[in-house]
């Protein structure tokens, strides 16, 4: 007789989507079990042992603002920070952590072993058990049948998986680990998803005894930054990790040339799209022939190992070729390698089947989240599952799905662009694609989602806390600068210091803080004002004030953008009986089926016009 049991929520898949809608659906009252290939191989760090980077880390700070998990475990386990983009504008910059992946993945499965309503089971789902309109439950390799209300799909890149390394090819996971190929890739066939083949990679790991650092620039860390998580204070760490940069030469791009027709990538036998803002060394040295050099850092895998990770040398060359290439790479003559690179090919599907909640459109009660919806990186994975985990224990409860908007979020501009555009390669988060960064920056995250999270339910009490205290900060700092520094010789000097021209009159704190020149360390050193408010308190107030007219201007701007966004479409609307549709537009506008104006207008093929007859048809089905 098959064990036949029953929970509230099943989440198949324990990586960086997974566990975060596992923990969110299990923190919202939902008995929850999530399902492992192995349970060594929860929140590992497959591919690169770093948190964060450009928008990720904005990512990362959103996914903690609402509750999620990813930034606390982080800030346990960098072994060194640094802030991207520092003397850029504060819409890009971001924070980016060396993690050890060991201790990180520890960390997350203590984290999931200790919450009430979470269970943990080692177990592969090959079945997918529904009545055609509403899922069920599934079922395991093993015929155990287990049942649910609402299941979340976060099988990364582990469905129907294989490496490629040259000319030798194997059924396997990431690092390693068991593949997903009992059958679950048909499985979803069947319930009508539409099924991709994607492709990503990474690169050897080597002995740190066999790198010779004294021909690198070393790369250090840095303090008196944030730190992931806004239950953390501001980074005061000494003794960060070493990283160190070194670069390739010309007889790197020789031998890559000389072996191209070995590479998979080249020679047809990966069938995979791969990423486009993540190349192999080989994909860099043929695309951009120009260049002389190319870098590659060294960094660590963690503090406990001397395994060192290459980063920027992702590849799938064959064995032979990968030790010729590292040995030519400027300190790496004598690198002993440990762990090849290799590529990785693994099912996906088609986001654009998905609404923007992450439920599957025609399946009740299916959602799906991470690398399976065709993105890339631990932090999107990490975004789409909190989102994924709320939905699943909101649709149980009975309630209306949480939905973030552009303007809201940068969870917000990813989930939309993969549900609304598709992708047609691994989808990788960008400043860039968020058209209202100034506003979604990473300082910010927790004035902008907190509230939102505590609504629901899933932030904490100390969370909270936490928030309401920093927005007291920033009421009462606002309102400070807008006082008037008299002019005398503290002022003076501080004008002479930075060389900036000095007029002898008053300057408010708000005047001075829209200067380049100037921020509230600046500030304190004249009057010590503000030396009792927190860096997270001061660092946003600094960039609200400083940006202020960019900021207001972008407000005007969402104000137009949500008078589209704000017209609701019902999800039944026959697109074959509108006339003056073009027959593209009625396709693409059937399949993606958007929930609002704003929405439809982001379809690709769906033109102005187009959008001009929907709204009078909208207008004359409002008043039937």
């Amino acid at each position: 007789m098959h064990i036949a049991r029953h929970y509230d929520c099943i989440v198949i898949g324990a990586g960086h989507a997974g566990t975060e809608a596992a923990l969110a659906s299990a923190r919202l009252g939902i008995k929850t079990l999530i399902l492992t290939m192995s349970p060594d191989s929860i929140a590992f760090l497959a591919c690169n042992p770093n948190i964060g980077g450009t928008s990720k880390a904005q990512l990362v700070r959103e996914v903690d603002a609402l509750g999620g998990e990813m930034g606390v475990a982080a800030d346990k386990a960098t072994i060194q920070l640094k802030l991207l983009n520092g003397a850029k504008g504060a819409a890009v910059r971001s924070l980016r952590g060396q993690v050890d992946k060991r201790l990180y993945h520890d960390i997350i499965k203590k984290t999931l072993e200790d919450e009430p309503n979470l269970t943990i089971l080692e177990g592969e789902a090959v079945k997918i058990i529904s009545d055609g309109s509403r899922i069920k439950g599934i079922k395991t390799a093993t015929g155990a049948e287990f049942y649910c209300e609402a299941l979340v799909l976060a099988t990364g890149v582990y469905l129907n998986s294989g490496i490629i390394i040259g000319e030798y090819t194997k059924k396997s996971g990431p690092a390693g680990f068991f593949p997903a190929d009992g059958g679950l890739s048909d499985a979803l066939r069947e319930c009508g998803i539409e099924i991709r083949r994607f492709k990503t990679g990474t690169p050897p790991r080597i002995h740190k005894r066999s790198i010779d650092f004294s021909k690198m620039q070393i790369q250090e860390g840095e303090r008196g930054i944030c730190r992931f998580s806004f239950l953390n204070d501001y980074c005061e760490d000494e003794g960060q990790a070493l990283c160190h940069l070194t670069y390739t030469t010309k007889e790197t791009s020789e031998i890559i040339r000389q072996n191209i027709s070995r590479s998979p990538m080249y020679n047809g036998s990966i069938e995979g799209i791969g990423p486009r803002y993540c190349p192999s060394i080989e994909d860099k040295i043929m695309r951009f022939s120009d260049k002389e050099r190319h870098q590659i850092f060294i960094e660590p895998e963690g503090i406990f190992t001397n395994e060192m990770y290459v980063q920027g040398m992702s590849s799938s060359l064959p064995s032979d070729v990968q030790e010729k290439v590292l040995h030519s790479i400027i300190g790496l003559e004598r690198a002993e390698i440990i762990r090849y690179a290799y590529a990785i090919e693994y099912d996906c599907l088609n986001p654009e089947q998905l609404l923007p909640s992450l439920a599957v459109k025609h399946l009740k009660g299916l959602f799906a989240a991470g690398q399976l919806n065709g993105t890339s990186g631990y932090e999107e994975a990490a975004a789409q599952g909190v989102i994924a985990g709320i939905n699943a224990a909101l649709y149980i409860k009975g309630e209306e799905p949480f939905i973030l908007k552009r303007h809201e979020a940068y969870i917000g501009v990813l989930i939309d662009d993969v549900v609304t555009k598709g992708t047609n390669e691994p989808y990788r988060m960008m400043t860039a694609r968020a058209e209202y960064r100034l506003s979604l920056r990473q300082d910010n995250a927790d004035t902008r989602l907190t509230a939102k999270g505590r609504a629901i339910g899933l932030v904490s009490d100390e969370r909270y806390e936490r928030y309401l205290k920093k927005q007291k900060e920033l009421k009462e700092i606002f309102f400070k600068a807008e006082k008037t520094i008299s002019p005398d010789k503290a002022l003076e000097k501080l004008f002479e210091r930075k060389g900036a021209p000095y007029a002898i009159r008053g300057y408010t704190i708000k005047e001075l803080l829209k200067r380049p020149e100037f921020g509230f360390f600046d500030i304190n050193s004249v009057t010590g004002e503000f030396l009792e408010y927190s860096k997270a308190a001061l660092a946003e107030a600094e960039a609200e004030l400083k940006y202020g007219g960019y900021i207001e201007k972008q407000a005007n701007e969402i104000k137009n953008y949500l008078k589209a966004e704000n017209r609701p479409i019902p999800l039944d609307v026959d697109y074959s009986k509108i006339d003056g549709l073009r027959l593209e537009a009625r396709q693409k506008l059937e399949k993606i089926r958007p929930l609002s104006i704003g929405q439809a207008m982001r379809i690709s093929g769906v033109s102005p016009a187009d959008i001009s007859v929907l709204m009078i048809r909208l207008a004359v089905l409002s008043k039937a």
